[in-house]
């Protein structure tokens, strides 16, 4: 019992067309469906449901970044650079730890959101 994972994610979008291509033909998610006449689209993304929506309501705007895991960073920026898609960084190491050393590289959407490319690499040798 208790709250142990999110189960979905809604990114409020104007154009849920274009926000649709984005997800579905430029960064790869699995569509999954969407409500006709509702504004609504659902992607699938490892255990989490990303719905993208419209709203008229503002209390129900939203404003999440998003950080996408990867297992190769710097050929998922080139092949979404290739797309046409605006990075706002390189790819950078930002944080090493027993774990590894943590990879990150914004780029915006259609929409102007800040989203990011991650990667956990093997930790760096120190010695």
């Amino acid at each position: 019992m208790g709250i142990n994972r999110i189960g979905q994610i809604l990114i409020t979008v104007d154009d849920l067309d274009g926000a649709i291509t984005f997800y579905r033909d430029v960064v790869g998610l699995t569509h999954l469906f969407d409500v006709p006449g509702q504004g609504m689209s659902f992607f699938q993304l490892g255990e989490t449901r990303v719905y993208l929506g419209t709203t008229e309501s503002p209390e129900f705007a939203s404003n999440p970044i998003l950080y996408l895991d990867c297992d190769d960073i710097d050929a998922e920026h080139d092949r979404l650079k290739g797309e046409g898609v605006e990075f706002m960084s390189e790819p950078t190491k930002i944080h090493t730890d027993a774990n590894g050393d943590m990879w990150l590289s914004f780029f915006k959407t259609p929409e102007g959101l800040p989203t990011a490319l991650m990667e956990t690499r093997p930790p760096t040798r120190t010695d």
